[in-house]
């Protein structure tokens, strides 16, 4: 009998199969030395903890310098001229480390979509070939019910 479909075995289908590593662990393993280290500091300083930190630290600085004894303020009100140039040193140093950390995280976004494309492509490969052997399967059912009605 021939088939309507001439699905791939499933030796067929491991042979074009990769093996999958994990998208992080890859992506871990491809970054240099500066990479990593932009990453650890893209992680700590756009972290919650490091937020609350400068805000305890900013609270801390300006009440100091307006509640304090006038003898012992260092950065004087309302201008907190110290103060405001730490603060911009700070975003002048931060800012490009967390914009490198987002460049490297939208590497392993695009690497980690790539690689769901591609399971995504061999499953549909997969069902392709099980309904491709329902479909045969339908068939033999089908020729021996006729033969069985024939007798």
């Amino acid at each position: 009998m021939e088939y309507k479909h001439n699905p791939p075995s499933l030796g067929e289908l491991r042979h074009y199969w990769k093996t999958w590593r994990d998208a992080a662990t890859h992506h871990q393993e491809d970054l240099s030395t500066s990479e990593r280290f932009a990453v650890v500091m893209h992680k700590s300083i756009g972290s919650l903890t490091f937020f609350f930190l400068l805000f305890v630290w900013t609270i801390a600085w300006l009440g100091w310098n307006i509640f304090a004894p006038v003898e012992l303020r260092f950065d004087p009100a309302p201008a907190f001229v110290i103060w405001l140039f730490a603060s911009n040193i700070m975003q002048l140093i931060f800012l490009p480390i967390i914009m490198v950390g987002q460049n490297i995280q939208g590497r392993a976004a695009e690497r980690r979509a790539q690689l769901d494309f591609e399971i995504n492509k061999k499953a549909e490969q997969e069902v392709e070939a099980i309904i491709a052997h329902l479909e045969n399967q339908n068939e033999l059912l089908l020729e021996i019910m006729r033969k069985i009605d024939r007798r």
